[in-house]
């Protein structure tokens, strides 16, 4: 009997071998097994026959048993291995890629030529010794008109040009500053007269007016410069601005004109002009020709505005000037809209767009890279 059953196991051993060689894909293959080590399985069934028989018998069957069990574990798992295998290298197969194939063009974004602009001066003017400083933009009426000497009855303090918000509980109201001269005041209120002997600072910013058309825009950009110390007089005010002005446009023997002019808080004033030449199609060439374009403003800091914050103005001197980012930007590079500039629109920040690792600087050039 117990030679019966040894036959019996080794045939049932051979069949589920069998059909472990023959199968063709996992599922099927979890199958078998199921059929046959599982808890119902072929030979789990032997294993509880075994308590009919006695310990010798025990001991001889149940040690085939256990040999059986083993070897079909094995033979399950070589299978199993050599499907997953098979299935790895098909699917390798079927997303191989080819890297030899030249990749996909990919848009990288560009940096705004009105930031092109202000990398730019902070480049020159830091060369000359400058400094940064910023201000907010929500000023008093103090630091934005009475401060820098403009009276009550200026048309600037008139609401079809200056941006008001709304009274706080003593009825004083602010307004969103018209230009970056405000941060004059409040960086010379700063001043420890007893420890410096000259300040150099320009002050690049946003500012607001009540204007919108082709060249004006209700938001723009102003880059103001500020120069205080003793014996500081209007030759280096022309110095300055003449070295920044064919430092921005790249020209070495660009002709620069002093006009006078009028600003409230400088006195002398004048406005900046460079050499041009006005083509008929309504370009520009800048340094060529015989005409001229109005480009910044400037003057020696008025004595009432340094007396307003407390600096004797027989003793220290400044100058001041003030240019606007996005008119030096449509002429040195050929935009002939303002408009544009905040559109968001990703074709024109393609076309008039720059390369953003290309970081201006007087060693290796302002001239930036286009996209």
């Amino acid at each position: 009997m117990i030679a019966e059953l040894k036959e019996n196991l080794i045939k049932l051993s051979d069949e589920i071998n069998n059909l472990i060689l023959d199968c063709l894909d996992l599922k099927t293959l979890d199958e078998i097994r199921v059929n046959s080590l599982g808890k119902k399985g072929s030979v789990t069934a032997h294993l509880k026959n075994l308590r009919d028989y006695d310990e010798d018998s025990k001991k001889e069957i149940g040690s085939l048993i256990n040999e059986i069990k083993f070897n079909i574990n094995n033979l399950i798992e070589q299978k199993s291995l050599s499907f997953k295998k098979t299935l790895l290298n098909e699917k390798i197969n079927s997303e191989k890629i080819d890297v030899t194939l030249t990749s996909k063009d990919r848009d990288l974004g560009t940096l705004h030529p009105l930031s092109r602009t202000v990398e730019e001066l902070c480049a020159i003017f830091a060369d000359m010794g400058f400094s940064i400083v910023e201000g907010p933009d929500i000023e008093t009426d103090y630091y934005n008109f009475t401060a820098l000497n403009i009276p009550k009855e200026h048309p600037a303090r008139q609401e079809h040009d200056t941006f008001y918000l709304q009274p706080d509980k003593d009825g004083n109201r602010k307004v969103l500053r018209t230009h970056t001269s405000p941060v004059q005041i409040r960086t010379m209120e700063k001043l420890n007269l007893k420890e410096f002997d000259e300040i150099r600072y320009i002050i690049p910013g946003r500012t607001y007016r009540s204007d919108h058309d082709a060249t004006h825009s209700p938001m723009f950009h102003q880059c103001e410069g500020l120069v205080l110390g003793k014996d500081i007089n209007m030759g280096h005010l022309k110095g300055c601005l003449i070295e920044f002005c064919r430092s921005y446009f790249n020209e070495e023997n660009l002709p620069v004109r002093f006009r006078p002019s009028y600003f409230p808080f400088t006195e002398p004033s004048a406005e900046v002009d460079i050499g041009c030449r006005k083509e008929k199609d309504g370009s520009l060439s800048i340094g060529e020709g015989e005409d001229w374009l109005e480009i910044l403003g400037s003057g020696m800091i008025h004595p009432r505005v340094l007396e307003g914050i407390g600096i004797d103005p027989n003793v220290y001197q400044g100058f001041a000037f003030g240019m606007g980012l996005e008119r030096l930007t449509m002429l040195k590079y050929g935009i002939p809209d303002l408009r544009p500039f905040y559109d968001s629109d990703l074709r024109w920040l393609k076309h008039y767009g720059f390369i953003p690792v290309d970081t201006p600087s007087l060693h290796s050039g302002l001239n930036g890279v286009f996209s």
